[in-house]
């Protein structure tokens, strides 16, 4: 009798035998079903993906002389668009189309003063998948950048864009001059099935460089460059450039994107300098 008693403590203690079975369906749902859902919302969360909310920031930190890849398998994934920008300090990056082993169709120089004023934003065509976009910080360590690469929701050129398209033949440019009420400006580059090698210049003031695009494509039409120009302030030039020889024209169309109607065309003491114009003393 006292062995029994002094073993009663004991069972008790484990609980394993004193459990019955809507005990241990509560054990079960306790282990399985709260720890799961956890770990796909995390999951989804640092993937980017569809279990991510509204709010949750997809993009990734690509530090200086570092690469970040991001690849899609699927044939219907026919374009994505590259955003990157940074905290105010200058954006230096190399952007690369990978399809199949050594075999890269499209690839992109980019340079921009201010990464946060004027984030870059382009779209990469990816017919005939997989393909993989390559991002590759060349900036010193000093200079991160946050990339981010989507498949849904692709900016697409507006019908003005399409129907404003001018040549350029080989060797020759073309400057695009905007008011200050312009925000962003649309660009859209294309050949006739020929290799497409352009230099893409925003300039603000003589020689001023803001951003530059230095761009190649082995073919123009499957694979035109289509990107979005952020132009804050005023004296905003955009300057493209046909880089390849006099054999390889291109048509190119820079048009406005965005226009901000409540900026004013006077100078302000301590702001842009407006070119041609008076302080206003």
């Amino acid at each position: 009798m006292a062995l029994a008693l002094s073993a009663l403590p004991l069972s008790l203690s484990l609980g394993a035998p004193m459990a019955g079975p809507a005990s241990r369906a509560a054990v079960s749902m306790q282990a399985y079903g709260a720890v799961a859902p956890t770990a796909g919302v995390a999951a989804g969360v640092a993937a980017g993906g569809p279990m991510a909310g509204p709010g949750v920031d997809s993009s990734i930190l690509v530090q200086g002389g570092s690469l970040r890849t991001w690849s899609y398998r699927s044939p219907s994934v026919e374009q994505v668009q590259v955003v990157l920008s940074t905290e105010g300090r200058p954006l230096d990056a190399d952007i690369e189309l990978w399809q199949g082993p050594d075999n890269t169709p499209c690839k992109m120089r980019v340079y921009v003063e201010n990464g946060q004023l004027r984030p870059f934003s382009a779209v990469v065509e990816t017919p005939r998948g997989p393909n993989t976009i390559a991002i590759r910080n060349i900036g010193q360590v000093e200079f991160p950048l946050a990339a981010n690469v989507v498949a849904d929701n692709v900016d697409a050129p507006s019908a003005e864009c399409l129907d404003t398209r001018m040549t350029i033949q080989g060797g020759a440019l073309r400057t695009y001059p905007f008011d200050p009420t312009v925000d962003s400006v649309q660009v859209l580059l294309k050949t006739d099935g020929r290799p497409l090698n352009a230099r893409i210049e925003l300039l603000q003031g003589p020689n001023n460089n803001k951003q530059v695009i230095e761009l190649y494509t082995e073919d123009g039409l499957d694979r035109p460059f289509f990107c979005i120009l952020e132009t804050p302030g005023s004296g905003n030039v955009v300057r493209v450039v046909n880089t390849a020889p006099v054999e390889f024209p291109m048509t190119a169309s820079v048009v406005p994107n965005s226009i901000n109607e409540q900026m004013g065309y006077e100078a302000v003491l301590g702001g842009d300098v407006v070119l041609g114009g008076d302080a206003g003393w």
